[in-house]
């Protein structure tokens, strides 16, 4: 029997169940993961814990829908549908110059550009097959877009206290700064609840650009693929909010499922955080880093001042 992997096993299962306690919160779950990432790893697949993570992460954002009421959430997707087309244009733009300055190949930059446009590793999921992308550059897209999600989870909160950024201003600037669903809802559910609201709903709206720029890109690329991804639990976490406005009776469920929820995703922030190993650093690359982190803190500037100016 291999003691060192029992250990490890042991230890990871530990910090699973200590993660879905309420002692622990998204930043400190993601924290905790990425500690026993880099320290002793462990032994379970890696692609079994990012299917696990990924299915967690959309039962735990449909069931924050069943805490959340659908005219607001669609006033606040109104609201930030102009923004959101703005950054997605100026965020695309900017990463195919910064990719000529650098001179990172076309597919690790359109990757790395739509990860930061529309909605992280999802978007670089979609966008993959319909370029033809290698696993070289679908790795080191997502290994940045994990790197700067891990960063943006810890620091995102402490500026918007600093700032004294409102709970509508702070979920706005998660929603367009920050890449995965993951994170945006991880540090807008750190700063409160109207936040979450407000992040959830426009970082969803966000992500159905997948669909357009999946088409623009199998253009541009002229791959022939059937492989587009489409998001369909976000058609889900709209028929939550539906349920919950209009149907009062379901509350005596509600009451459980969004709390659970949010344990979900404290989970998942666990489960995404011990994936992030000195290989995955190293694998991305220093150019595609370098363009990556540019372009994260052209966004994040750029978002915050529009939404301090405008909301």
């Amino acid at each position: 029997m291999d003691l060192t992997a029992v250990y490890k096993k042991g230890l990871f299962i530990i910090l699973s169940l200590f993660c879905l306690t309420h002692w622990v919160g998204p930043p400190l779950a993601l924290l905790l993961g990425i500690v026993l990432a880099v320290t002793i790893g462990n032994t379970f697949e890696k692609k079994s814990i990012d299917n696990m993570a990924s299915w967690l992460l959309k039962a735990s954002v449909v069931g924050l829908g069943f805490g959340m009421n659908f005219n607001d959430a669609v006033e606040v997707g109104k609201d930030g549908l102009v923004f959101t087309i703005i950054f997605i244009v100026s965020t695309l733009g900017l990463g195919y110059f910064l990719a000529k300055k650098l001179s990172i190949d076309s597919k690790t930059s359109t990757l790395i550009s739509s990860g930061t446009a529309i909605c992280g590793g999802s978007a670089i999921a979609a966008i993959a097959p319909v370029i033809d992308a290698n696993n070289r550059q679908i790795s080191a897209a997502l290994g940045t877009v994990f790197i700067l999600n891990s960063v943006a989870l810890f620091i995102f909160p402490f500026v918007g206290d600093l700032l004294h950024l409102s709970q509508t201003q702070f979920g706005y600037w998660a929603a367009f700064a920050i890449h995965d669903t993951s994170s945006v809802v991880g540090a807008a559910a750190s700063y409160g609840s109207t936040a979450l609201s407000v992040a959830t709903s426009v970082k969803l709206g966000r992500a159905l650009w997948i669909l357009p720029l999946t088409f623009v890109a199998s253009l541009v690329y002229k791959v022939k693929s059937n492989k587009i991804s489409i998001p369909y639990f976000i058609f889900l976490f709209v028929g939550a909010t539906l349920l919950n406005t209009f149907v009062p009776s379901i509350s005596e469920i509600t009451v459980w499922i969004v709390p659970l929820a949010k344990q979900g995703l404290t989970f998942t922030l666990f489960l995404i955080g011990s994936g992030l190993t000195i290989k995955v650093v190293k694998r991305v690359g220093f150019r595609p880093l370098i363009k990556a982190t540019i372009l994260w803190i052209c966004i994040t500037i750029g978002s915050l001042w529009v939404i301090i100016m405008f909301r």
